[in-house]
């Protein structure tokens, strides 16, 4: 996005801010410290602000910097990613299917997973970067997890929590298995 993009959707998400908020140009004015003529001529697009202009502008109006000049706040839009579009590692040879649930532009700071697990399935992992933690959430059957030296066994509706910067393995215990892994890197 470039800088032209920006500043084109500033005075409409300005001007949608502040009707949001049910307030008057004076309203604004007396919140922020900037004039009305100058807000007005902002949602115009006949000036540009200043940066510290918007940021008083933005303390006012109660909104996020980054959202009024970005890309479209998140809930302004929903994302659906169908299950046939949803990238997915069969490793038949381990008896585990991967289904990446999160985003490309996460990975490497938190990724979601779905682990489908044939009868005594597996996913074997080797250390992950220093720091990096899992949470694996049991959806169906019963699996072992171990991280390290460490054991446990969680089922349906449980949650294992455990370092990923180990040696570490999830396992299904006497039969498939199903569950939501979260990888976090901190």
């Amino acid at each position: 996005m470039t800088d032209s993009d920006i500043l084109s959707r500033l005075p409409a998400r300005l001007k949608k801010a502040r009707r949001a908020q049910g307030l008057s140009l004076e309203a604004v004015e007396k919140l922020s410290g900037v004039s009305r003529s100058m807000v007005s001529q902002i949602e115009r697009g006949e000036s540009n602000p200043t940066v510290a202009t918007l940021l008083n502008l933005t303390r006012a109006l109660n909104v996020d910097f980054a959202g009024l000049l970005g890309e479209e706040a998140a809930e302004d839009r929903v994302e659906i990613v169908h299950e046939h579009q949803t990238p997915a590692l069969d490793r038949a040879g381990d008896g585990c299917k991967i289904r990446i649930l999160s985003p490309p532009q996460d990975t490497g700071r938190f990724e979601i997973y779905e682990l489908i697990f044939a009868a005594d399935g597996k996913l074997d992992s080797k250390p992950h970067e220093r720091g990096t933690r899992e949470q694996l959430i049991a959806e169906d059957g019963q699996l072992e997890v171990t991280s390290g030296v460490a054991k446990g066994v969680i089922g349906k509706g449980d949650t294992a929590r455990y370092a990923a910067d180990v040696p570490h393995c999830i396992a299904a215990v006497g039969g498939p298995a199903r569950a939501i892994l979260m990888v976090i890197k901190f």
